[in-house]
């Protein structure tokens, strides 16, 4: 029995007596806590190990007072599951040694058994389960395949991701076989993260922004959509886009309870375009968080008077920057949970 159900009542869109609130990336590089046990162990190691995953994860529900654990994990554990090898590099971000690039290169990407490739996840979240204690839900995750086709064709991180879009539109047939794969797997991977005990799921599309709306349909969001309803029976979803805010309108037709949105849209066109039937989340910029505690506290206040009362869930418009001080992260938090709506 959960003790903190405002995320989960908020998403079914009923009153609640406060604006819940979580973060992105809430869970790891801006804590000195997670920073000791980055030294000990490797990336993949703190995913890999239910243990440390745990401890990990339920951090920032100690330290910051958040409304949700969201589970310490990484979206490149999917190609890593079909596949593909993985690495982390420290300060570099993510790289794939062996991208997918034609026809050839996708005979060694597959659709596995995700108990036997990401049995370690499920292992976490039981742990997480346990741990928590009903304190408050706990949200799993998966990358969009859109988002995880970039890295699998591109092979790393990319402000553009111009050569995963040219894979897209010079081998259409290719790219749609490798994006239902992803999609077929990540499937799989959320019903068993839902099975092991998370109570909401997200669904990261990071680099949804970079196509253009009919792109984004054909090559994103009609894939989003399977998950979505595959999804439906078992367990509230919430679609992060980011940057493809022109299609809010057809995100929140998905059926999914939530569309986080970033900073570069105002909350009351945010509601215009996506109707009044789904939860909004989002959607202060991070880099706010460096600013002195005060201008934090305001700036978070004139935040959720946009929003207005209900539907929405206080969140960053993209993941906690690194050097934010603790303090500033839990002002953020502490003023969501002291203001209520006039």
């Amino acid at each position: 029995m959960l003790q903190n159900d405002l995320i989960l009542r908020t998403l079914r869109g009923e009153q609640t007596e406060r604006t819940p609130v979580w973060m992105m990336r809430q869970a790891g590089r801006y804590l000195p806590q997670y920073m000791v046990l980055r030294e000990k162990y490797g990336f993949f190691e703190r995913c890999q190990t239910p243990e440390l995953a745990c401890e990990i994860t339920i951090q920032p529900v100690d330290i910051v007072g958040v409304d949700a654990a969201i589970l310490f994990s990484d979206i490149l554990v999917v190609p890593q599951a079909m596949g593909l090898e993985v690495q982390l590099v420290e300060s570099q971000g993510p790289y794939l040694p062996d991208p997918v690039k034609n026809f050839k290169d996708l005979v060694r990407v597959r659709v596995p058994d995700v108990q036997e490739t990401l049995g370690y996840v499920f292992e976490a979240i039981k742990l997480i389960k346990k741990e928590l204690n009903g304190r408050v839900p706990l949200i799993g995750f998966a990358g969009a395949p859109w988002t995880l086709l970039c890295y699998m064709v591109q092979g790393k991180g990319s402000k553009t991701f111009d050569q995963a879009k040219v894979f897209c539109y010079t081998q259409p047939e290719l790219a749609h076989q490798l994006l239902q794969m992803i999609t077929d797997t990540t499937i799989a991977y959320l019903k068993a993260q839902v099975k092991a005990g998370a109570d909401i799921v997200q669904i990261f599309d990071s680099w949804g922004g970079l196509l253009s709306p009919d792109d984004f349909e054909t090559y994103s969001l009609q894939y989003i959509r399977q998950i979505v309803a595959a999804l439906k029976e078992e367990v509230p979803t919430i679609i992060f886009a980011k940057g493809a805010w022109h299609s809010l309108e057809e995100m929140a037709a998905t059926g999914a309870q939530g569309l986080g949105i970033d900073w570069c849209i105002k909350p009351q066109l945010a509601r215009q375009i996506a109707g009044n039937n789904v939860t909004l989340q989002g959607n202060f910029d991070p880099a706010k968080l460096l600013s002195p505690i005060p201008v934090i506290k305001k700036e978070v206040e004139t935040m959720l008077a946009a929003f207005g009362p209900g539907r929405h869930i206080a969140n960053l418009g993209h993941g906690i920057i690194p050097n934010v001080p603790v303090d500033h992260a839990r002002a953020f938090v502490d003023t969501v949970k002291e203001y209520r709506h006039k």
